[in-house]
């Protein structure tokens, strides 16, 4: 199902009993952020909530918040169109099944064609819902440009709504100790100045002023990568952040593609309609026409990096304040109604453990493909995203737990996992309690685990050197003679089917 507009996905959500409405004044000044921890902390994630009257600085705002909206299974099935992101999973993996690559560019090849037999790529249109409300600033002042001589209807409806800067949105400030307010569920589009390949990201966005923010890209993301080649050449780099619009949005912007691959083919892919874009105001780059605020905007690449944080992180902890380029605003436009979405992150579990939950499931036949022995992939909640990975594999030969341990730490942002916890294929990794039975029970610290160094996530408050760390992997498995295993292996306690269905009965005879 395609959503029209970030507004049209909470009024489904009210329809499914999902969404509680908070109709008093509530301050984007930490309030928020209490009252939505408490509400993902709740059972199942809770309830989704729109904040009607946010206020900052203790005047209301004329953009009402969503938060908590795909923090739980059933609402990241929601914001697919679908009862289970499983059935999604299922689609995909049967598109891929049909001729199974062999190396890493058939992949990509593959999931390109896979997302492209339902639906074409992003088409262009000229104008969109997005642009009803136009503000556009000198570079770098914050101050609205005149309008043209000749206005449109649709200028003069801008011209006389209030005076649109950052500081008009209700962007949250999350806890106490962060270094301002954020943007927590932005949608970043960058450029590659060589190639003309898009990647759609999505890096935290504080504010600064009126007309600049910080804009955290960490040093391996597909942004920065692109920002170090506008860096080598000095020119200007462009750049939009959307909100709102399909909730497919944020999940595909934060979905672990391939580098090269547009996050808006699998945004398509997912609402079974092609992402219709529109050509930004004051750059060249595109947005979805149904977003709900569009900042528009460039980095200067000649201008110092300035310090960005403290921001309380998804790691439970604050990340402690580094130098970050510079966002200037060219330029913001929104729907007459739009809608602020948002999200907090902090000590797990949050919203993100749920949409992390769905990148696995929907991107487990890929994994599959790959390494055919695994059965099932988990980040629990305390991994805080990706610190912990539990594994499930069909066993067959000696050391196979490793293989899978170095194959998962080569593949896209599984090289930031800390931990990668290897079971049989009969554990269900979803039950954390489960796993570390296993973990406890079938190793021999010493013989089953493996250290290794590899890049680390820069938010890892934890490692000696920034982005550099070490990583930890442990077979759980059961041990074959070939690992060095001599006894013999005892069996799992278990009860007879039979006895189990006579004890049943007599259960049911003694309601």
């Amino acid at each position: 199902m395609a959503y029209s507009s970030y507004r049209e996905f909470v009024e489904a959500l009210d329809r499914a009993g999902e969404l509680r409405r908070i109709t008093e004044p509530v301050a984007t000044e930490l309030e928020i952020t209490e009252l939505a921890d408490r509400e993902m902390k709740a059972p199942g994630g809770g309830k989704a909530l729109l904040i009607e009257k946010p206020t900052i600085n203790g005047k209301i705002s004329p953009f009402p918040v969503a938060i908590n909206t795909m923090g739980s299974h059933k609402r990241m099935a929601m914001s697919m169109g679908v009862d289970s992101v499983d059935e999604v999973a299922a689609e995909l993996g049967s598109l891929m099944k049909a001729k199974p690559p062999t190396n890493l560019r058939e992949t990509l090849t593959l999931l390109r064609t896979a997302f492209e037999m339902r639906h074409a790529r992003p088409k262009q249109v000229r104008t969109g819902p997005c642009k009803e409300v136009v503000h556009k600033f000198e570079a770098g002042s914050g101050r609205s440009e005149d309008w043209p001589a000749a206005p449109t209807l649709e200028d003069l409806a801008a011209r006389h709504s209030p005076p649109g800067t950052l500081l008009d949105l209700p962007i949250l400030q999350c806890w106490p100790l962060d270094g301002g307010r954020f943007i927590t569920l932005p949608c970043v589009v960058t450029q590659d100045p060589d190639t003309g390949d898009r990647n759609l990201g999505m890096y935290r966005i504080q504010i600064y002023d009126e007309a600049t923010t910080g804009m955290h890209w960490q040093l391996q993301k597909v942004a920065a990568r692109h920002g170090r080649r506008y860096y080598e050449t000095g020119k200007r780099m462009p750049v939009a952040v959307f909100l709102g619009g399909d909730p497919v949005f944020p999940f595909a912007a934060t979905a672990p593609l391939p580098d090269g691959l547009d996050e808006f083919l699998l945004a398509g892919y997912l609402r079974k309609k092609s992402v219709e874009m529109v050509k930004c105001e004051t750059n060249d780059l595109e947005v979805p026409a149904n977003a709900d605020i569009v900042i528009e905007g460039y980095v200067d690449p000649t201008e110092p990096l300035r310090d960005e944080g403290p921001f309380g992180d998804h790691t439970g902890y604050y990340t402690l304040p580094e130098p970050y380029p510079v966002f200037h605003i060219t330029a913001i436009t929104h729907r007459k109604d739009a809608i602020y979405p948002a999200t907090i992150v902090g000590i797990p579990p949050m919203e993100d453990f749920y949409m992390g939950g769905a990148s696995v499931k929907l991107f487990l036949p890929i994994f599959q493909m790959n390494f055919p022995e695994i059965v099932d992939i988990a980040l629990p909640a305390e991994g805080v995203f990706h610190n912990a990975v539990f594994v499930s594999i069909k066993k067959t030969y000696p050391m196979q737990a490793y293989k899978i341990m170095h194959g998962l730490w080569g593949m896209g942002q599984m090289m930031f996992s800390k931990y990668i916890v290897v079971v049989d294929a009969d554990v269900n990794v979803h039950n954390t309690s489960e796993v570390l039975f296993r973990l406890c029970a079938n190793t021999d610290p010493q013989r089953d685990s493996l250290f290794t160094k590899g890049p680390s996530d820069v938010l890892d408050h934890a490692t000696s050197e920034i982005a550099v760390g070490s990583k930890l992997g442990i077979d759980a498995t059961r041990k074959l003679a070939e690992e060095g295993y001599k006894r013999e292996w005892p069996p799992l306690l278990s009860m007879d089917a039979d006895v189990k269905a006579r004890v049943d009965a007599l259960s049911d005879r003694m309601r």
